[in-house]
């Protein structure tokens, strides 16, 4: 079983950075012998589907929605079983709850594991 715990988030004015922290514990070692290796950021607001903002693979290809292009940055460290999202010029259109995924590329989605999510919101 694998674990991810969300933080960072919080309430900053439009313009504003906010960098989300995703920790992952529990048979990471089985992730990785699963190759299970994708991590990627969500995030969903109210009567919207939940959509990728940024993936990142086991070997650091990245891939961002074209509304955070630019703005946002995705990382990972493995070392610290860590994975982060570096989110600069927010604006009111970033909030949302964001929620931290692993599981296999091209479908961590469906059948991936998740966090809890952490919540940012943007004031205008």
């Amino acid at each position: 079983q694998v674990q991810l715990v969300e933080s960072g988030g919080g309430l900053v004015q439009a313009g504003g950075s906010l960098r989300l922290s995703c920790a992952a514990s529990g048979s990471i070692f089985r992730l990785n012998a699963m190759g299970w290796n994708a991590m990627g950021w969500y995030r969903q607001v109210p009567g919207k589907q939940r959509e990728l903002v940024a993936s990142i693979t086991g070997g650091g290809s990245t891939n961002y929605a074209d509304s955070v292009k630019g703005r946002f940055t995705i990382s990972r460290d493995n070392a610290k079983n860590t994975m982060y999202l570096q989110m600069n010029s927010l604006t009111p259109e970033d909030t949302a709850v964001y929620y931290c995924n692993v599981g296999p590329r091209g479908r961590s989605y469906t059948i991936g594991y998740w966090g809890q999510g952490t919540q940012v919101t943007v004031s205008s």
